[in-house]
């Protein structure tokens, strides 16, 4: 017998709270420069209590490879990363009208 989520009460294997935490997220790109004048890609708007940010900061700085950090809840990538990190967000199921480039 398959597990099921309590959550929306599908099996496991096909449990979409995931995509549906993914779809409400409001989710601002910006670049800011740092101490020396080092610039970084701040991604902020993900809800922490839904995703794991720890873990969609891992992909986006294996995909990026840049080095980054999580401080607050917002993700933190080194160097100008605002054209590679919404084609990642999108792929992980952040839909591309919730995404605002600054």
């Amino acid at each position: 017998m398959a597990e099921i989520c309590p959550t929306c009460g599908l099996p496991k294997n096909l449990c979409v709270c995931k995509t549906i935490d993914y779809e409400q997220q409001r989710v601002k790109i910006k670049l800011e420069t740092k101490k020396w004048n080092k610039t970084m890609t701040i991604i902020e708007g993900l809800d922490s209590s839904n995703i794991d940010i720890e873990e969609v900061a891992s992909i986006l700085k294996a995909k990026c490879a840049c080095g980054g950090a999580v401080k607050n809840g917002v993700i933190m990538l080194q160097g100008d990363q605002r054209d590679k990190v919404p084609k990642i967000l999108v792929e992980l199921g952040i839909p591309s009208e919730n995404l605002e480039i600054i």
